[in-house]
């Protein structure tokens, strides 16, 4: 059915593919998204708009060891579905089903339950003081909208990190 999503099932296979493949990987999960949305509802153009960042911070980091703290948790489909729920995307936003945003029962790739948005700075700033307070090495990154930076929590939660000398990713989408 798909030209490169069936032969992915969690990180690990992402990170054995070829650039050009995770390219047609990016078709296949856009294609997945589409009908996922269609039928079940949810958020689509901010998934649609991810799909490659989120390949790329799988593909770059050791998940779920190291820590992806998604900002706006309705951006996390593939997110969900490159950590080892594609099989389970047709539930998404369905009673007993996936939910729509990160959920730490839900898996442990998701280390933070979002909601919508300029929390990610903040948490992930917690989780890396609690990481070096423990002598851990693992990366915290934070993934964080331009929009959310317009939000007054969002702004206020970067002057700590300027201050604080540890090791924090913030990517902006």
């Amino acid at each position: 059915m798909y030209r490169i999503l069936d032969r992915v099932n969690n990180t690990d296979d992402l990170k054995r593919l070829t650039m050009n493949e995770k390219k047609l990987l990016a078709e296949d999960i856009r294609k997945l998204i589409i009908e996922t949305v269609s039928e079940n509802g949810g958020h689509l153009a901010s998934n649609l708009g991810v799909v490659e960042l989120t390949i790329a911070v799988h593909s770059v980091f050791d998940t779920p060891n190291d820590k992806v703290i998604w900002d706006v948790g309705h951006q996390s489909y593939v997110h969900k579905i490159l950590t080892g729920r594609k099989d389970k995307i047709h539930t998404l936003r369905k009673l007993d089903g996936l939910a729509g945003f990160p959920k730490t029962s839900e898996s442990e790739y998701d280390c933070f339950n979002t909601g919508h948005s300029s929390t990610s700075i903040s948490a992930s700033l917690g989780m890396a003081i609690a990481r070096d307070l423990k002598g851990d090495k693992e990366n915290v990154i934070a993934v964080i909208g331009d929009g959310a930076l317009t939000r007054r929590d969002g702004t206020r939660s970067t002057k700590p990190c300027r201050s604080i000398k540890n090791k924090i990713n913030s990517n902006t989408k």
